[in-house]
């Protein structure tokens, strides 16, 4: 009798093992450490948005959305990207709702990306550009930023551009860093890319946040990069509902149609009494404009709270994450001294150098600071005390 053997498999992401995020969280809380690891709040969303969410699920929509996403919301988001940015995009045509900032990346990936198709990445990236990428056939090709100020080398883009290049990945305010991208950042890309069929897919789920007066600065608001490009944003990251998985891609029509094709697909559509009830919170512009200071004032009361520490740090600029340097404290790995501070100290944070596509020396840590004031007040006391 034949024996029975189970099937080989060969992995299509053999580097791939668990997040980080999941390591560094299920170490918290193993050790009952405060976890400023993972980018979520430990606070709740607004009750308004809740009631609306619950009047719409007890009005009965509960049944598929379109797949585009509900009509009514996506017009009020192409409203609020025309007061925002000044840019006309078609309710019916230039966007799709998504379930997540993360599926409308891998939908946009796989809608564009061929067998041996290159894609600019830039390091410390986000962990699921470059997956998503490789699911896909395609091949990742990666730009450091500068060690210094987390800046893009644009003369190196440049040379990394040929013709197997089909996308560059931005993201912006920018996770891990918390920096935002410059005007004459986009207008480089603006010009590298000008007659050229490469796509831009642009990371902005962090628009709302962002600090010291400073603005963020669009793809949509450059017209050489507004017709190639595809924008990614999330109701998660920006409402403090991380768990309700929701989001939305905007692009031309010619680009949407070929998104869509992959993203019905991937999830046809999504939560439909939850659309129902961001449409109507939206109505209250202050609901996402207040969002900047309200978040600036965590950092700096976390910033205020450690600046006698050994730690050193720039403010971050934008996102709810602020990185710090121990070099003054440690000499080992950033992976092995922030496993030791969840232990010894328990404070939870994330090592940047799991954003790199190769071994890196950083000594910086993340931590999020999106978080109530009692939490950060307990981080900070930790922090003083290494």
């Amino acid at each position: 009798m034949a024996h029975s053997s189970s099937p080989v498999i060969i992995s299509k992401l053999p580097q791939v093992g668990t997040t980080i995020f999941t390591v560094m969280s299920r170490l918290a809380a193993e050790h009952g450490a405060i976890n400023l690891s993972q980018g979520f709040p430990d606070f709740d969303c607004s009750p308004d948005l809740l009631r609306h969410v619950s009047k719409a699920m007890n009005d009965g929509h509960n049944q598929y959305a379109p797949m585009q996403g509900l009509l009514s919301l996506r017009e009020t988001l192409c409203a609020k990207m025309n007061r925002a940015y000044n840019v006309n995009y078609h309710p019916e045509t230039d966007i799709t709702i998504t379930a997540g900032g993360t599926q409308a990346i891998y939908s946009a990936i796989s809608a564009f990306i061929r067998e041996g198709d290159e894609v600019i990445l830039f390091a410390p990236a986000y962990d699921c550009y470059q997956p998503a990428i490789e699911l896909n056939g395609g091949v990742a090709v990666w730009s450091t930023l500068k060690q210094t100020d987390f800046s893009i080398d644009w003369p190196e883009v440049k040379k990394l551009i040929n013709h197997r290049t089909r996308m560059i990945i931005i993201n912006t305010p920018h996770n891990p860093s918390g920096t935002l991208l410059k005007k004459e950042d986009l207008e480089q890309l603006e010009k590298i890319t000008k007659g050229t069929d490469i796509l831009v897919l642009s990371d902005e789920v962090y628009e709302h946040l962002v600090f010291d007066g400073q603005e963020h600065n669009s793809v949509c608001k450059f017209p050489g990069l507004k017709e190639r490009s595809i924008l990614i944003f999330s109701f998660g990251k920006t409402f403090h509902v991380t768990g309700w998985k929701m989001g939305y891609a905007l692009a031309p029509a010619n680009l949407m149609a070929e998104f869509r094709k992959a993203h019905q697909f991937i999830v046809f559509a999504v939560n439909t009494p939850m659309q129902h009830g961001l449409n109507a919170y939206l109505q209250n512009e202050e609901n996402y404009n207040s969002l900047s200071a309200f978040y600036q004032q965590k950092r700096d009361f976390f910033l205020d709270g450690i600046k006698g520490s050994r730690f050193s740090f720039r403010p971050s600029g934008g996102t709810y994450f602020q990185l710090l340097d121990y070099s003054a404290i440690a000499d080992e790995k950033d992976t092995d001294f922030s496993i030791r501070l969840t232990k010894e100290k328990k404070l939870a944070s994330i090592p940047i150098s799991v954003f790199y596509h190769e071994p890196v020396n950083t000594k910086v840590l993340r931590f999020c600071f999106a978080k109530k004031e009692e939490t950060l007040k307990r981080a900070i006391d930790v922090i003083n005390s290494i």
